[in-house]
């Protein structure tokens, strides 16, 4: 393809050569340059890729796009453009043949139930007999094949790359997790939505958004640019996603006045039924994941669906046999134990929140919390998170999570100050004798929430990352007991 044809719909200045050209690859990392790449300087927050620009070209590269003034280099091809990441966005579009408009794309943004809702979704339109793609935490599906996910929301090199993959193996529709870094970072700009789902919004990231304000601007951005919108009124931000879009939307949510909502809920340890309403549509729906909050992801995607003219017997069908691995998922099952084991990704404060009283619900005995804190993130939720944890749980183990840089007990020491002194806890900093301790004190009727990793199958250490499933972790533990 020629630069030309790349740059089209992308301002910019034309400092040295031609465009003119014909382009082998787009690169953002001089150490992948072959001859006839562009090479794009991104800058990162601990590298800029302005210096390696002589790298870059000494690899090959005959095109080369800056925001910053440089010198102009010899049979080189020189573009200044006032954002390489949106740039870089748009070529790498335009590359791959602006492949999200072959497809409907559907982006969940919030800080809790992407996952969860992603594959609702993914269950739905599967069987509707829609092939479907999924870019989320878990992993990356086209189709049937599983593709590893380095991040929630891959660079838009890699991720206009993968729309491309999924329009090439027919793919109906696109789902997609969208977090609020790719927001901020310009990773999804370009992107042509179809429809974008708001689950809600609660404390988490501020490390990186600094403010809440900030952290709500970066998710509105996805709303400003997808054709329609499903929003949770029942969150105070969702309200306010409302007033600041221009695109139409359809409304859900249970405590608030909405376009679609519920009624007659029935909650149980194995799920939660109740009747949806929605304009002439009443329809009772048996989702087989408990807790209220998963009744609002439910909603965010058979508000998608009904737009899509998807029918009841597919939405009923997908939410009734769904599985989300790591979210509120039982192990350990076919021990036949005489109490349960939940896994949950939870690692914010809303989140623990949610799966704990959800679990609390169903527990005839004691709720027994296994949680932690991860390491170089937001500090000011670690004292929430504790004062949550050991006052709904009858028991707070208190663990690590992934400690990365830190240490593992001034993590803990932050969990700690927020909890009740009145509170029945242990601390225990190696998760998994952590989760051991609680199995060995399980009684009767007990349910154990191990909370923080759900999906992951590895744990980060200061100088290194170990394998970690907590599936597999519970079922070692309960050999080795029995």
């Amino acid at each position: 393809m020629e630069l030309k044809e790349l740059l089209s719909g992308i301002n910019y200045n034309l400092i040295s050569g031609n465009i003119n050209i014909n382009v082998n690859q787009i690169q953002y990392d001089s150490r992948n340059i072959l001859p006839g790449d562009i090479f794009i300087c991104i800058k990162g927050f601990k590298v800029d890729g302005h210096n390696y620009i002589n790298k870059a070209v000494a690899n090959g590269a005959k095109i080369i796009i800056v925001m910053d003034d440089v010198a102009i280099i010899e049979d080189v091809t020189v573009i200044k453009v006032e954002d390489t990441r949106k740039a870089m966005a748009f070529l790498a579009a335009n590359f791959y043949g602006k492949p999200s408009k072959k497809m409907k794309v559907i982006g969940i943004t919030g800080t809790n139930g992407k996952t969860t809702s992603a594959f609702m979704l993914k269950a739905i339109l599967e069987e509707a007999g829609f092939k479907t793609g999924v870019i989320g935490t878990i992993a990356n599906y086209i189709g049937d094949k599983k593709v590893k996910a380095e991040r929630t929301t891959p660079e838009s090199l890699e991720l206009q790359k993968l729309f491309k993959d999924m329009v090439d193996e027919k793919v109906d529709y696109c789902i997609m997790e969208v977090s609020s870094h790719s927001l901020s970072l310009d990773r999804v700009y370009g992107t042509e939505f179809d429809y974008a789902i708001f689950t809600n919004l609660t404390r988490d990231h501020l490390d990186f958004h600094k403010t809440f304000e900030e952290y709500y601007e970066a998710k509105l951005k996805l709303f400003k640019t997808a054709d329609y919108s499903i929003v949770n009124i029942d969150d105070t931000y969702g309200v306010k996603v409302t007033k600041d879009i221009n695109s139409l939307f359809t409304s859900f949510g249970i405590e608030n006045s909405a376009d679609l909502t519920i009624d007659k809920v029935d909650a149980h340890s194995r799920g939660i039924d109740f009747e949806i309403k929605y304009e002439e549509i009443q329809e009772k729906i048996n989702l087989n994941i408990p807790g209220l909050y998963n009744v609002y992801n439910a909603l965010g995607c058979i508000g998608i669906c009904l737009k899509e003219n998807i029918s009841i017997k597919a939405i009923k069908k997908g939410l009734n046999e769904v599985v989300v691995p790591g979210r509120c998922e039982l192990v350990a099952k076919e021990y036949n134990l005489d109490f349960e084991i939940i896994i949950d990704y939870a690692h914010s404060p809303d989140g623990l929140e949610n799966i704990l009283t959800t679990a609390k619900e169903f527990t005839k005995n004691r709720l027994v919390a296994v949680f932690g804190c991860g390491g170089d993130r937001d500090k000011e939720k670690r004292p929430m998170m504790g004062e949550i944890g050991a006052t709904i749980a009858d028991i707070a183990i208190i663990t690590s999570d992934n400690p990365r840089s830190e240490e593992p007990m001034d993590i803990i020491n932050d969990v700690l100050a927020g909890v009740p002194k009145d509170a029945k806890f242990i601390v225990e900093e190696n998760r998994k004798e952590a989760i051991k301790k609680a199995i060995r004190l399980a009684q009767k009727g007990d349910v154990i929430v191990i909370a923080g990793k759900g999906h992951e199958d590895y744990q980060i250490l200061k100088d290194k990352t170990i394998d970690f499933d907590e599936r597999i972790v519970v079922k070692e533990i309960l050999e080795e007991e029995n």
